[in-house]
């Protein structure tokens, strides 16, 4: 099967650095991939160049084998949701209101009832339906965080309606979340990986990495150090190389991800 998403050769320079250097990357349908690495690894800009919210120096990023640069604004937000770090928003919106942004003006044939429903979904699913009616700007940081959340799975569902093949891109989406909150936000992403959906994450913890990713990529300086199945690349020799600790080989076990929630 070929790769939903694809970068050959893929560099990106600001004000004369180079913050990704030619990357090769290829990345499957229906599968969840971590990015991890240092700080100022350059796994931030990865995926902003991934999601077209930037346009390679040199080299070309391909969604279903045509240029990213190429697709049209309409279609791409159809067939891919991006949540950020973190998201300003100085309105006084509620938290329903943030969360519907996602399905405004995406979608074929919804009626106005429809995409409410939608919303209010996703709001369910990112554990927030209880603040719906709140003001956003007096959420804590871990509620906004999880309203956002419910943005995106709005928008992937009314996207849907269009392109049935989608990519979701976290970028350190549980930072502020509590325990319960960073393992139930990772859960749902993987549960819709089972309908095809594909993920693509960036992550700091690296035992919740080896956890739950399918494949792991690990970079350093800019550049891909390794990828593949998590216990192939976060060795202790790796890890060692990359962060500049040593790490045992019992420190970092590939803990099964339904076995971290069972013995929570």
């Amino acid at each position: 099967m070929s790769p939903i998403i694809e970068a050959k050769g893929v560099s990106y320079r600001s004000n004369g650095r180079a913050l990704v250097q030619e990357i090769d990357l290829a990345i499957a349908q229906g599968s969840f991939t971590i990015v991890v690495g240092p700080n100022g690894a350059g796994k931030s800009t990865l995926m902003r160049l991934l999601c077209g919210e930037l346009t390679p120096s040199n080299g070309a990023v391909l969604l279903r084998d045509q240029p990213l640069t190429s697709i049209p604004a309409w279609r791409l937000a159809h067939a891919r949701a991006v949540m950020p770090q973190a998201s300003e928003l100085s309105f006084p919106f509620t938290a329903f209101e943030v969360a519907s942004l996602g399905v405004e003006g995406l979608g074929r044939g919804l009626s106005r009832s429809e995409r409410q429903r939608l919303t209010l979904h996703a709001l369910d699913r990112a554990d927030v339906a209880h603040l719906a009616s709140r003001n956003y700007q007096t959420l804590s940081g871990g509620e906004r965080q999880r309203v956002h959340f419910a943005r995106v799975l709005a928008q992937l569902a009314a996207g849907r309606t269009v392109e049935d093949r989608q990519i979701l891109f976290l970028d350190e989406p549980i930072a502020s979340l509590d325990l319960k909150h960073q393992l139930a936000l990772l859960e749902t992403a993987r549960d819709l990986t089972q309908d095809g959906l594909t993920v693509v994450a960036v992550l700091h913890d690296l035992q919740l990495a080896a956890g739950i990713g399918d494949g792991v990529v690990l970079m350093n300086q800019g550049r891909l150090v390794a990828r593949g199945a998590p216990h192939t690349v976060l060795t202790p020799s790796r890890l060692a190389e990359v962060f500049g600790v040593a790490v045992n080989a019992g420190q970092l076990p590939p803990v099964p991800w339904r076995l971290v929630q069972a013995e929570l």
